[in-house]
């Protein structure tokens, strides 16, 4: 598996890419080609055109949920020429606002999202290629990882609390563990880790790329260093939702890498 971050809070120094707080993910597995996330602007195309990578080529369109931090670029993709499926929970196109009362969810409704591609709404976990698996909806498994809202949502007409369900994330199951890839990690990252060994069948962890949505060093963070310390991950690359204060305090007991636009990885 080949995966290419597009777009990262970050940008690394004499690479002269686009960066913004938001994701995207270029991922290549077998004949697979796989965007994960589209970012918040048109820079997911902009720096792929200019990495070489031809984004017309993608298969899927995997969306780890549908924060417009993830979904915006989707209104500057062309319209769906070759037929590629657009893979996400169900909510991921329900109208969603913060605690002020401002839009947080995609530019895009449905309907407009269909020119793009063919939706594919899941719950379940699906088998991407031989070893790439979507996680599907995460359950919950650890206490300090409750889920907490995060503004409301208008499901079947009623406006709710937004628990974000749809939060989920990517495992591939290589020679020496699974190696896992999230977007903002709402569903708590130890409960995707969790989720990840179960459905693969897989309980080495090698490594962890993506948000982890941790901000604050609290006892949710202590029980997240302990519990990712427990699994021995060699190779850790905590980013975008991923405050300093808490990328310092996981580097003080773990080793972590270092992620930006162009950062190219390569797993067995």
């Amino acid at each position: 598996m080949r995966l290419t971050v597009l777009v990262d809070n970050m940008t690394f120094i004499d690479m002269y890419y686009l960066g913004e707080p938001a994701l995207s993910f270029y991922i290549e597995d077998e004949d697979e080609k796989i965007l994960f996330d589209t970012g918040y602007s048109d820079i997911f195309l902009r720096n792929a055109e200019k990495m070489g990578i031809d984004l017309r080529e993608v298969d899927t369109i995997v969306l780890s949920h549908g924060h417009n931090d993830h979904t915006g670029g989707l209104r500057f993709l062309p319209a769906c020429v070759n037929g590629r499926r657009i893979l996400a929970h169900p909510d991921t196109f329900l109208y969603r606002e913060d605690d002020e009362g401002l839009p947080i969810g995609s530019f895009l409704k449905q309907d407009e999202v269909s020119k793009k591609g063919i939706i594919d709404y899941k719950k379940e976990p699906v088998k991407l290629s031989k070893r790439l698996y979507y996680l599907g909806q995460i359950e919950e498994h650890f206490d300090f990882e409750r889920r907490r809202p995060i503004g409301k949502k208008i499901c079947l007409g009623r406006s709710v609390e937004d628990m974000i369900f749809d939060d989920s994330a990517l495992a591939y199951k290589s020679k020496e563990g699974l190696f896992i890839i999230t977007g903002c990690s709402h569903s708590g990252i130890c409960n995707i880790v969790h989720q990840a060994k179960r459905i693969c069948e897989e309980d080495r962890i090698l490594g962890v790329i993506g948000g982890f949505h941790l901000f604050e060093n609290d006892d949710r963070l202590r029980k997240t260093i302990s519990y990712l310390k427990e699994n021995d991950i060699r190779m850790l690359y905590p980013c975008h939702c991923v405050s300093l204060e808490a990328k310092i305090a996981i580097a003080k007991e773990m080793h972590i890498e270092e992620v930006g636009v162009g950062l190219k990885l390569e797993i067995d």
